[in-house]
């Protein structure tokens, strides 16, 4: 089982978002953003105009911006719900 890692998520004005412990970006277009956090977990940002301002894989930082209309957070990869 893998274990969930910290994470910082700030959002400025819904405007900007900035995700801390990013592993990969999963998806992406400008109404969606999918993000595979460090230990499995998927955030889901939403919202129109989003772009990629920034990705850094060594230390899991990630911003965006755009209009910011909301967040939720995802299940677990296949393999995590499989090995429960």
């Amino acid at each position: 089982m893998q274990e969930v890692q910290n994470h910082q998520v700030n959002i400025e004005q819904r405007k900007k978002i900035t995700v801390s412990g990013v592993d990969c970006v999963k998806a992406f277009s400008e109404v969606k953003i999918v993000l595979l956090l460090i230990g499995g977990e998927k955030l889901h940002v939403a919202g129109t105009g989003l772009k990629i301002t920034g990705f850094v894989k060594n230390s899991g930082s990630f911003t965006a911006e755009g209009n910011i209309t909301g967040i939720s957070y995802g299940g677990k990869s296949f393999a995590a719900k499989l090995f429960r």
